[in-house]
């Protein structure tokens, strides 16, 4: 997928992804050196429509970002968003960037990019674990990037609780996931549709069955209705779908 021509590619690694190229006994999909040096290619040919989700983040967060306050990226990985964000703000408008990751070779990549792009807000990227305790302070906009589906499901609702308690009122929630379908038929369906996109975009069958069989017990998928009842439950006032294409999906939640 070739970016825009406005898009900073020169901040981007382009090693290209071959994790799963050759046979070996796969085991539970990590965010550690191999995964983070290949990490954007890897969402570019792997996430539908990746570059269109992250212009539709960065805007909606530019809509609810606040002068003064902060925008959390929680599982920020290499940081795409950040870039797209920033992009996006309107001349002047003054927010702190904060980005949290559970794997230090995603950070160290993610600090190269932001030197590299001369990134223009002050910045901090926090080593930790969205499985324990999170402390957002003073946030207007909180990112969960295909971030949520990879905490365990009993931490979940902590999570999201902590994120709606730290953001500052009127402030936003804008979660990216895999979703499963409502219906068992739908999902197979989705799910088909989803690996024939993967071969268009140069994945083999190998490939995409030693990767699905790596996240299996790591991605722990919900239902897009399941995220909505999840959101309005800790207090979220608006939810809203901003993004659907099959088994992905976008929402925004307002406090």
């Amino acid at each position: 997928m070739t970016p825009p021509p406005d898009e900073p590619v020169l901040t981007r690694e382009r090693a290209v992804d071959r994790l799963f190229a050759d046979p070996r006994r796969t085991q539970d999909f990590a965010f550690g050196a191999e995964t983070a040096a290949v990490f954007d290619d890897m969402l570019d040919r792997s996430v539908p429509f990746y570059a269109e989700i992250q212009a539709m983040v960065a805007e909606l967060a530019s809509d609810f970002a606040q002068d003064g306050t902060a925008l959390y990226d929680l599982g920020c990985s290499t940081c795409t968003s950040f870039l797209h964000v920033a992009k996006a703000l309107p001349p002047g408008r003054q927010l702190r960037f904060v980005g949290i990751d559970s794997s230090p070779e995603m950070l160290a990549l993610a600090e190269r990019k932001l030197q590299k792009a001369a990134f223009p807000h002050p910045y901090e990227l926090r080593r930790g674990d969205l499985d324990g305790p999170v402390d957002l302070g003073g946030a207007s906009v909180a990112l969960l990037v295909l971030t949520l589906q990879f905490v365990r499901p009993l931490h979940r609702e902590r999570l999201v609780r902590a994120i709606y308690e730290g953001l500052v009122d009127g402030g936003c929630l804008l979660l990216v996931e895999k979703v499963l379908g409502e219906s068992s038929t739908c999902n197979r369906l989705f799910i088909e549709h989803y690996y024939a996109m993967k071969r268009r975009n140069g994945y083999s069958d190998m490939e995409i069955a030693q990767k699905r069989e790596a996240l299996e017990n790591v991605l722990v998928p919900y239902r897009l209705e399941e995220n909505k009842e999840l959101l309005r439950r800790v207090g979220f006032r608006e939810v809203d779908v901003f993004f659907k294409w099959y088994n992905f999906c976008g929402v925004v939640a307002q406090k």
